[in-house]
């Protein structure tokens, strides 16, 4: 049975850190504003990344400190909810997971779980909204605690969920070794595989790796594409979703193919 996160056409649109359009003025990603801005320009999935402050609360911020977005050294873990929503006032404002997915009730949600830390308080913070999330980390180990966490807290269906770095080497070694039944074991539990086109020198998106997450059941999201010409070219060679920078040329480029 298809998770209801998947519900729609494809490919699906997922706006990365929300969206700061060109002409925003001071706005960083992940800020309330990115989020709405996202919203706005009819995004229906939003990808963020959660932390949690000093005094418990989960809140959508990509960085493990703050020194690239507000010039402050201090790990997120250390700087309680109320200090991060003074130094993020001028920039678009402080956004928690809870206030996201109240606020926006028609948007589904991409949530990569950055600290062990946070696996648990996100997973009890998304329970009763996981038709509409999915849950990834590069750790399959926080994905699958945030997983466990909703499911203890939620009782009912569970977010869906993308693979973490050490199944999609998996799946990539089982793909390249044409081993149908290793890619259906690596893949048990997942529904999304999201990866970058490249990791360095090594091409991991392939048409074979299309083709054998297609024949599980699992979509293919492909991180993070900003040209409207490439989006066109990875949509025809099969992929089912894009993360973007740029939510309004690729809303776009997807209107104009269909």
């Amino acid at each position: 049975m298809t998770h209801p996160w998947f519900a729609g056409r494809t490919p699906r649109i997922l706006a990365h850190r929300g969206f700061v359009p060109p002409d925003a003025d001071g706005i960083v990603e992940n800020s309330f504003a990115a989020i709405a801005a996202a919203h706005a320009a009819g995004a229906g999935y939003i990808e963020s990344d959660c932390h949690v402050t000093a005094d418990g609360h989960v809140v959508l911020l990509h960085d493990a400190d703050l020194s690239r977005v507000v010039g402050d050294p201090r790990p997120v873990a250390q700087v309680t909810l109320a200090e991060l929503e003074r130094l993020m006032s001028g920039i678009g404002g402080l956004i928690t997971l809870r206030q996201a997915l109240e606020g926006f009730p028609d948007v589904r949600f991409n949530l990569d779980v950055k600290t062990e830390a946070a696996a648990v308080p996100v997973g009890r913070a998304v329970a009763p909204h996981a038709e509409r999330v999915l849950l990834a980390s590069f750790s399959d180990a926080r994905r699958r605690a945030a997983l466990d966490a909703a499911g203890h807290f939620g009782g009912g269906i569970r977010p869906a969920t993308s693979a973490g770095t050490a199944t999609i080497a998996r799946v990539l070694t089982a793909v390249r070794a044409h081993t149908p039944w290793m890619v259906r074991r690596a893949l048990a539990g997942v529904d999304a595989l999201q990866i970058p086109e490249r990791r360095g020198p090594v091409r991991v998106l392939t048409p074979r790796l299309i083709d054998a997450a297609h024949r599980c059941g699992v979509e293919v999201h492909v991180w993070t594409v900003n040209d409207p010409l490439h989006m066109a070219r990875l949509v025809e060679l099969g992929v089912d979703g894009l993360v973007t920078d740029r939510t309004d040329l690729a809303l776009r480029a997807v209107a104009k193919g269909r």
